[in-house]
């Protein structure tokens, strides 16, 4: 049986959203509620919901310690969902987050369980570190998860 127990192995959390994961769902987000882009990174996100027409609230603020706009839309530190999660239940406000697809299996992941829709790309996201050269891009398996956002079906394949 194989093990993963490599030491040199870090956690990285400092990848961006590129501008085309938005674009790919831009019809999927409401256009009368103003979105908060709680998790700022390098504040390209909330710069590419803002060319897309979107009314947006982004400022490097603490997540846990606030609560603005109507919608939550936002690409998360993924290696933070065992408290995202609960305070995002907390503050019971629509949001569409892009996370791993394997979230999904996850304990505090399942205090959503029967109110998730999803959205599954139809390729992986390259996610962009330090600029958007080819050797900084690293992709994953992830979804869209949304929750009060009324999606006419649960789950949707994008094109």
């Amino acid at each position: 049986m194989a093990t993963f127990n490599n030491t040199d192995f870090l956690k990285y959390d400092d990848y961006m959203t590129p501008r085309y994961a938005w674009e790919n769902i831009k019809d999927y987000i409401p256009k009368d509620r103003v979105i908060w882009e709680a998790f700022y990174g390098d504040g390209k996100s909330g710069e590419y919901l803002r060319d897309l027409g979107f009314d947006v609230i982004q400022e490097k603020e603490d997540f846990f310690n606030n609560n603005k706009g109507d919608i939550i839309v936002s690409n998360p530190p993924f290696s933070d969902c065992k408290k995202i999660m609960p305070r995002l239940k907390e503050l019971d406000k629509p949001f569409i987050l892009i996370l791993p697809s394997s979230k999904i299996n996850t304990q505090y992941f399942k205090i959503f369980k029967n109110d998730i829709q999803i959205i599954i790309p139809q390729k992986r996201i390259q996610f962009i570190k330090d600029g958007d050269k080819l050797e900084n891009k690293c992709n994953f398996d992830c979804f869209y998860y949304c929750y009060k956002i009324g999606l006419e079906r649960d789950i949707i394949w994008l094109d």
